[in-house]
């Protein structure tokens, strides 16, 4: 029997223009289960507004969502980081490293630039 060869990694695609509509458009082709979030968060914050003020707020929200998203590891990892920390945990200064760690990744995920 012959061995089967490792699948290699996914290809992460890269983060879009930090616009909503080229952001929106990579949530929909890469990580379509975000787009009914997106979308009524839109329409709840954005679509009535007077005020482009919330805008930014927005798309570093959904930049972060969508950066773990498109990286399947990476957030199954926070996600199980924020599980432990919430469910498994009994000792507070463990959860809190543990949210902590996630904390971070979150954070370097809403810094990255397009085309990252």
């Amino acid at each position: 029997m012959a061995a089967h060869a490792a699948d290699p990694d996914p290809v992460i695609p890269p983060m879009p223009e930090r616009t909503p509509k080229a952001l929106r458009d990579a949530i929909a082709e890469h990580a379509p289960e975000l787009l009914p979030d997106f979308d009524a968060h839109w329409k709840w914050a954005i679509a009535d507004a007077y005020n482009l003020g919330p805008v930014p707020a927005f798309i570093a929200f959904w930049w972060g969502e969508y950066a773990l998203a498109r990286d399947p590891k990476l957030d199954a990892h926070v996600l199980d980081l924020e599980h432990r920390a919430c469910y498994e945990c009994t000792d507070a200064a463990e959860a809190d490293a543990l949210l902590e760690e996630a904390a971070q990744i979150r954070y370097r995920a809403r810094d990255l630039e397009p085309g990252e």
